[in-house]
């Protein structure tokens, strides 16, 4: 991993919330007592506001978000909510091993993509298609590829624009436009509070309404102890307060190891210089040729490809060849709460993608489809043309029949390890030590 890439997207994500709190806080109304706006305006070149107003706002408006994420009116059917999909308890996401989820004004549209976590998602820079290293971490010349954005393939760079894809996709929450989706929450429990805080005729003008809906949303997603908690097993290693398992040790050598599992190369494990906890990935875009997934109706018709950054929910890379087939890498924190994994959900165990990436090259016939000549489709989810964009590197590579980079066991020891950056460890002993400590009072 690239320590410049997290240095600065966290430095930029600083500002960003800072001038948010600030901009939220001198823009919007003022409330009075009844909750209206007051008398009074405060100008952008006035006197700064309190670091506290902003503060309360902020909250306030993540509480909103909080409601809304969780309300199934925000859908055509009015039976899906954002947490249908992005359950609290998986990391949020999907609450099932189904590959895609369905949706649609009647419930019958499937999907053509897992779910992706939203954990620590938040920390994810803006999309750029080349990305440099600074002076300071290593070859500024050399371009690093594509980098940063949300969703699988990169194709929004905030929260309250990823918003806007569940909310008007007809496969999911399929409104029909932003005006359907300001209506519904006019409607909601949430529209006094909206009102509140945006005006109490912001409801007269469907832009800025939903404008505000999808600011809500994109503070709660904002929230550490909900989406950032930095509260894992590792996280209490990392800081001295937990001590790993024998097998949770070797798991990590191994993760670490370029040699073997390979992983922090682009799953960053170490904490950064300056003492902040890894994200667990680079940002960055991978081809790994994972099989295709046939339990994917959209995968019935032969001719139909998710080639990832190069199309079909995104178009303007389309024409960048050597990208097709390259999706984002993920965070691995709360990787273990995901039924689905891989953009296409074909897996639905660590040990599976874990043995996967030790095997694809030196077993292929496991994981790809043998036909009756005993010919292995390998990367049966690409065109031909794209193969060359496949990831070559350890613990991929090898030839048929070689021993692969990863033992049986040393793929039990990596998937050990990825079940310690589950959040809910150190608040969960909190919990527990007060239960403990009450139940002696």
């Amino acid at each position: 991993m690239k320590q410049s890439r997290v240095r600065r997207f966290r430095a930029g994500l600083v500002f960003i919330v800072l001038a948010g709190l600030a901009v939220a806080a001198t823009c919007a109304p003022r409330l009075g007592a009844a909750g209206e706006p007051s008398a009074v305006t405060v100008l952008p070149w006035g006197p700064t506001p309190s670091a506290a107003f902003a503060y309360a706002r902020a909250t306030a408006i993540a509480a909103v978000g909080r409601a809304l994420f969780n309300d199934p009116m925000l859908s055509a059917s009015g039976r899906v909510a954002c947490s249908t999909c992005h359950d609290p308890a998986h990391g949020f996401s999907a609450p099932n091993a189904m590959p895609v989820q369905i949706g649609g004004p009647e419930l019958n549209r499937p999907g053509t993509r897992a779910v992706p976590g939203l954990t620590y998602a938040q920390f994810s820079p803006a999309f750029t298609e080349h990305f440099f290293e600074s002076e300071d971490d290593g070859d500024e010349s050399a371009d690093q590829g594509p980098t940063g954005g949300l969703a699988w393939d990169g194709r929004v760079d905030r929260a309250r624009d990823q918003a806007r894809l569940p909310l008007l996709d007809p496969a999911e929450m399929a409104n029909t436009d932003p005006a359907a989706v300001v209506a519904a929450v006019s409607r909601s429990a949430s529209a006094g509070a909206i009102r509140s805080l945006y005006g109490g005729d912001v409801f007269l003008d469907p832009g800025r309404a939903f404008a505000a809906i999808t600011e809500a949303l994109e503070f709660y997603q904002q929230t550490p102890a909900e989406f950032s908690a930095f509260d894992s097993k590792y996280d209490a290693f990392l800081r001295g307060v937990a001590v790993l398992t024998e097998q949770e040790r070797r798991g990590l050598a191994l993760f670490d190891d370029p040699e073997k599992g390979n992983c922090a190369r682009c799953h960053r494990s170490a904490a950064t210089a300056d003492g902040r906890p890894p994200l667990f990935t680079d940002f960055g875009y991978v081809a790994l040729g994972a099989p295709r997934n046939r339990a994917i109706p959209a995968n019935v018709e032969r001719g139909y490809f998710d080639l990832g950054l190069c199309g079909p929910l995104r178009n303007d890379l389309a024409d960048q060849k050597t990208y097709c087939g390259m999706f984002k890498t993920p965070s691995l924190r709360n990787v273990a709460l995901k039924g689905s994994l891989f953009h296409n959900g074909v897996f639905h165990s660590l040990r599976d993608v874990v043995a996967f990436y030790a095997e694809r090259d030196t077993n292929p016939a496991k994981w790809y489809p043998v036909g009756a000549d005993g010919t292995v489709s390998k990367f049966d989810d690409l065109p031909a043309e794209f193969v060359a964009n496949v990831n070559v590197e350890p613990p991929f590579g090898g030839h048929v029949g070689d021993q692969p980079a990863l033992s049986g066991e040393d793929v039990d020891d990596i998937v050990a390890f990825l079940q310690t950056l589950t959040d809910g460890y150190m608040s969960g002993r909190k919990a527990a030590t007060g239960s403990a400590a009450s139940s002696q009072k």
